[in-house]
């Protein structure tokens, strides 16, 4: 901890362990929007973030629950499993597409690695928004949670349509 006359404290992020600063730097340094991607307990977020003097700005914003209300996923399917954060990224990306973002940088925050994060980062680039990214992105199976049961496919593909035909 920072004690004596010549310390300083660290930052009130830094110290809890929510903001990596260096790495937030870089990215507002590209100069172009954040995809944001957070997993919490129970849903998967993302959102389109413009940094902003006075703050970052939110354009545009996608949770696991907007999957139920909006898109039909079913409400007893889980909102941040793999195939739910696919279809969260894919919404995101059409949604960010159809009101002029054409191109973002990654944010996941301190997450270094999860199946999840990179699933909703795959739904943004085929929704066509274009991300840098590396070879890092699951396969269709997991996608459209093979793994989890045979009905996920069909609920996947279903999900799939409904965002395609809201934009």
């Amino acid at each position: 901890m920072s004690q004596g006359p010549r310390q300083r404290n660290q930052y009130r992020r830094r110290r809890t362990g929510e903001t990596d600063y260096r790495r937030r730097l870089k990215l507002l340094k590209s100069g172009n929007a954040r995809a944001v991607v957070r997993v919490s307990n129970t849903r998967t977020i993302c959102q389109v973030v413009n940094w902003n003097r006075t703050g970052d700005k939110v354009e545009t914003s996608v949770t696991g629950d907007d999957l139920v209300s909006k898109y039909g996923w079913p409400e007893s399917n889980s909102r941040k499993n793999i195939p739910a954060s696919y279809l969260v990224g894919f919404a995101l990306g059409k949604s960010a597409v159809s009101s002029g973002h054409d191109e973002a940088v990654l944010d996941i925050g301190l997450a270094a690695t999860g199946g999840r994060v990179f699933a909703a980062l795959r739904g943004m680039i085929d929704a066509g928004l274009e991300i840098p990214h590396g070879d890092v992105l699951p396969d269709d199976d997991r996608i459209n949670g093979m793994h989890i049961d045979d009905k996920y496919a069909s609920a996947v593909e279903a999900t799939k349509s409904k965002i395609e035909g809201a934009f």
